[in-house]
Parts: C-alpha cells; sequence; structure tokens
C-alpha cells in the first residue's frame, strides 16, 4: 500500500501565490510518476500537471505557465507551487502517485482563491 499525506492549500486573493506538498510513504517502486488533479464544485476532477521519475513535467493549458510541478526523490514528494491564481482555481486539489498500474490518491486540499 501507498500513503500520500497532502500540506498547504488555504484561501488566497486573486493574483496570489499558494505552494503544495504531497510525501508519499509505503510501497513505493523506484519508477513512478507523481502529479495533481483538481475538483471545483460541480465539476468533474480533472487533471493538472504531472511528473514521473524522469522529471519531464506536463500540464494543463489552463494552468500553463503559472503552475509548477517538481519533486524530490530522495523524499518521495511532490510540490506544486501555483503563482496567479485565479478565481476559477478554486477547488479541491488531490496528488496522486502512479506504478505499475495503480493510483493511490491523497486526501485532498482546498483552495479558494477569492477577494
Amino acid at each position: 500500500q501507498v500513503q500520500l499525506v497532502e500540506s498547504g492549500g488555504g484561501l488566497v486573493q486573486p493574483g496570489g501565490s499558494l505552494r503544495f506538498s504531497c510525501a508519499a510513504s509505503g510501497s513505493i517502486f523506484r519508477i513512478y510518476t507523481m502529479g495533481w488533479y483538481r475538483q471545483a464544485p460541480g465539476k468533474q476532477r480533472e487533471w493538472v500537471a504531472s511528473i514521473p521519475n524522469g522529471g519531464s513535467t506536463t500540464y494543463a493549458d489552463s494552468v500553463k505557465g503559472r503552475f509548477t510541478i517538481s519533486r524530490d526523490n530522495g523524499k518521495n514528494t511532490v510540490y506544486l507551487q501555483m503563482n496567479s491564481l485565479k478565481p476559477e482555481d478554486t477547488a479541491v486539489y488531490y496528488c496522486y502517485l502512479s506504478q505499475v498500474g495503480r493510483v493511490y490518491w491523497g486526501q485532498g486540499t482546498q483552495v479558494t482563491v477569492s477577494s
């Protein structure tokens, strides 16, 4: 089993910044992908960004240029730096770890962008 614990999030004004982290523990293999999804009220969960072991990051068009995903393999931790936040970024953010055909999820962290 794999456990994911998220930290960060909260309330921020439009144009502000937030940083998440998500630490994985348990039965983690050498090769895996980590990333983030989000779910806004009344909407389906959508993919935000991902980063595999090789470090080649990918982003949803809606966050490209504003969000940066990174990881520390030694700590099995992924980070999401969110800048220039917009009200439409308001959502619950979930980190995930994908390995050997299985996906594990964090508990979710609320981000609210509002003045």
